[in-house]
């Protein structure tokens, strides 16, 4: 994919931004300059490091994408980072919304174009989960067969999917029951969605500053309300999947997982290893790899 914003991958999920009218899905223009489309290209290769220097063939990967910070949240898209991809090395299987045709697609990203479709050119982050083991075995074969993956690939998208349901769907959703189909060999949605109640998953329960902000939900694009229980709708609450509860589940499942956090902004790159999320501003804390542009 070209250098520029994936205007039809996957926005992921609800921001007090989108509701106030800034969810752009299609024909969103770029606007990268050539010294931060070098500091993305510069950035991506040390991804692509880590991931080759962990010695996995699969990965979970995720995205500052959407500004989800009002929340406390900082990551927004995921997707299956293949070192076999057939789109090439660490290439990123992942759900995205195609625009021209209204429905929700599988797509293969390279690492450089997930990358720049963060929102921020100047300030980013990458987590990457990497796995080893039968889970990564199991996980790079379901993910690697397409047929196998688009049975779990929803006929309608939501950027705010309820995680209990089957209406609708966002990438970071189809990311969890791909786990589900792996680690459960479970075929089909409701197969999948089971398997995770019985394993505890536990969605992130994403709370709303308002009735106002909730209702006006309703008229944007994208956003939907109908696959939501009542109850959690007058709690003003979404139980939707974001990365950090896939990060959760798969730490659970797959003891020996390890996790690199990097991040990015106009003066340097930080490499941070463990669970202990890096602290805000990119900036570095002791035992951190810092690497000046």
């Amino acid at each position: 994919m070209p250098l520029r914003f994936a205007a039809t991958v996957c926005a992921a999920c609800w921001s007090t931004a989108a509701l106030a009218g800034g969810l752009v899905f299609c024909d969103r223009p770029a606007d990268i300059s050539a010294a931060d489309q070098d500091r993305m290209l510069r950035f991506t290769a040390v991804v692509k490091e880590q991931l080759e220097r962990s010695g996995s063939e699969v990965a979970l990967v995720s995205r500052a994408g959407t500004d989800l910070s009002r929340f406390g949240i900082r990551y927004s898209h995921s997707g299956i980072a293949l070192r076999s991809n057939p789109n090439g090395a660490w290439s990123v299987r992942q759900l995205y919304y195609a625009c021209d045709e209204s429905r929700p697609r599988l797509f293969d990203q390279g690492m450089a174009g997930f990358v720049t479709g963060a929102d921020a050119a100047r300030l980013g982050y990458v987590s990457l989960v990497t796995l080893s083991g039968p889970q990564a075995v199991s996980l790079e074969a379901a993910a690697l067969d397409k047929p196998r993956a688009l049975t779990l690939l929803a006929g309608g998208y939501s950027a705010n999917a309820y995680a209990w349901a089957t209406r609708y769907q966002n990438c970071n959703q189809w990311v969890m029951e791909m786990l589900a189909a792996a680690w459960g060999n479970r075929r089909g949605r409701e197969e999948a969605q089971q398997w995770l109640r019985e394993q505890s998953y536990q969605p992130e329960a994403v709370r709303i500053p308002g009735q106002g902000l909730m209702f006006l939900g309703q008229f944007i694009p994208l956003i939907h309300l109908a696959d939501h229980p009542q109850d959690d709708i007058f709690a003003l609450t979404m139980h939707v999947s974001l990365p950090g509860s896939i990060e959760s589940f798969a730490r659970q499942r797959v003891p020996q997982a390890q996790r690199v956090e990097m991040c990015y902004d106009t003066r340097h790159m930080v490499v941070h290893r463990g669970w202990q999320p890096l602290g805000p501003g990119c900036t570095p804390q002791p035992g951190d790899e810092v690497i000046d542009f």
